[in-house]
């Protein structure tokens, strides 16, 4: 894992409880631009999750990286910091990465398995850009 993706789970790690964490992810995410309706289409929707989640993925400069909307908050955040997680990183680096930030930082233990199933379905999306792009 990289400095800045450590320094991501480190900030939050600070916050004993998962559910403060996860109230803190979602009020991260509002600093994040919605997508365009332009940008919502099914196109970039990510299969597999029950709530609607989009991702655009892109490699500038060599290195990886990605936006996101869904309708809930609460996936938002989430699907959020994966994003933050993951961006700025070469494909090379994402596509090898088994890091899991949301096991790591406790917060997929308190979600439904749908959610769980959803959240699985954007890292393969995450993880299938960067193999496409290696």
């Amino acid at each position: 894992m990289n400095e800045k993706q450590q320094v991501l789970v480190d900030d939050l790690n600070i916050i004993e409880d998962p559910q403060e964490r996860l109230t803190i992810v979602v009020d991260r995410a509002r600093s994040h631009a919605a997508l365009s309706e332009t940008e919502r289409t099914d196109a970039n929707r990510v299969p597999g999750c029950i709530s609607q989640v989009w991702l655009i993925s892109e490699l500038r400069d060599g290195r990886c990286h990605f936006r996101c909307d869904a309708e809930g908050p609460l996936v938002k955040g989430l699907v959020a910091l994966l994003c933050d997680f993951f961006n700025d990183t070469t494909p090379t680096e994402t596509a090898h990465n088994t890091a899991d930030p949301l096991a790591e930082l406790g917060l997929l233990k308190n979600l439904s398995p749908t959610r769980q199933n959803g959240l699985a379905a954007v890292q393969a999306a995450i993880s299938k850009f960067a193999d496409a792009s290696v």
